[in-house]
């Protein structure tokens, strides 16, 4: 009796076991990055970017700002001049402007908070369904790293570094190996140019936003 108990209740620890397996591989695993960008732009025109550094009032992380704007900027800057890229000032006319800006797991508006000057949050039209997504699944917040075209003013490419940001150098040599990760995918490929496409296609553009 008691070994037909034993079984009984083995097979119920297997299939409450098999369960939570199914259930957890079901789950979406969160990305540490994830890219946006406009699949209708030809990126071969962009020959210089220029770096305008962080969004004001939405540089809410503990790390210092000028710590924080010297590591993006020199990730960023490996990253493209290392696509053939050449930086240049702000005031000589670049193709791109470089900007980073942080989402927190507060809800805040940051159309309103954000001190943006010439250039938009970039956070509705087709650009809201992923960024909706991301500041949804992520509990830390992340840190957005924008290329706009500078004439056009519009946004072309986007990185979401979806990680806990601190002051530690080992925290930011994670972060620096998942930008340089995102950065193999610019400029797009045909083929992402189509999975974007496709993908806007199922996500239409957000009504009434920036």
């Amino acid at each position: 009796m008691n070994r037909l108990r034993t079984i009984r209740w083995n097979r119920r620890l297997l299939l409450l076991s098999s369960a939570l397996f199914v259930s957890l591989a079901a789950a979406p695993l969160l990305a540490k990055t994830e890219v946006d960008f406009d699949p209708n732009l030809n990126f071969s025109k962009y020959k210089t970017f220029a770096f305008i550094g962080g969004v004001e009032n939405l540089m809410m992380l503990p790390v210092d700002s000028v710590v924080m704007a010297n590591r993006v900027r020199r990730a960023v800057t490996r990253e493209l001049t290392g696509k053939g890229l050449r930086e240049v000032q702000p005031g000589q006319n670049p193709d791109l402007v470089v900007r980073y800006w942080v989402t927190t797991s507060q809800q805040v508006n940051v159309a309103t908070m954000g001190n943006w000057g010439p250039y938009g949050p970039y956070i509705g039209s087709y650009w809201g369904w992923m960024y909706d997504s991301v500041s949804a699944a992520s509990k830390d917040g992340s840190l957005l790293v924008d290329l706009i075209d500078a004439k056009a003013k519009n946004l072309a490419w986007r990185v979401y570094l979806i990680r806990k940001l601190t002051s530690s150098d080992k925290d930011w040599n994670k972060a620096d190996e998942d930008f340089a990760k995102a950065f193999q995918s610019y400029p797009p490929s045909d083929k992402d140019k189509e999975a974007k496409r496709k993908e806007r296609t199922e996500h239409p553009p957000k009504p009434n936003q920036p």
